[in-house]
C-alpha cells in the first residue's frame, strides 16, 4: 500500500548554485503555516521530514511517516543445567 505524500506547509528549501559548497541549502519559513503544519503532524513532540530533489532539480520537503516495527523478543533458551546441547 503506497502512502500519499504529505508536503511540508510553510517551508521552502532552495539551493543557490552560486553559494559556497559549505552552504547546502537555504530555507524560508512562513511562520503561521509552518506552526499549523507542525502542530497537526507532531508525534511525541517531534515532526520528521525529508528534503528531497524532484526530477526537475527543485527541492521540496516531505513529511517522513516511517514508523519502525516493534521487534519481538527473542526466544529464551532453556536451561540445560550447564550441559552443552549437542
Amino acid at each position: 500500500m503506497t502512502q500519499e505524500k504529505v508536503f511540508v506547509d510553510g517551508l521552502i528549501t532552495k539551493r543557490n548554485e552560486k553559494a559556497p559548497d559549505w552552504i547546502i541549502a537555504s530555507h524560508s519559513v512562513k511562520v503561521d503555516d509552518f506552526i499549523t503544519f507542525l502542530k497537526a503532524n507532531a508525534k511525541n513532540g517531534w515532526v520528521n521530514f525529508d528534503t528531497k530533489k524532484a526530477g526537475s532539480g527543485k527541492m521540496y520537503n516531505e513529511l517522513n511517516t516511517f514508523v519502525p516495527k516493534k521487534q519481538e523478543a527473542a526466544p529464551v533458551a532453556e536451561d540445560n543445567n550447564g550441559e552443552v546441547p549437542f
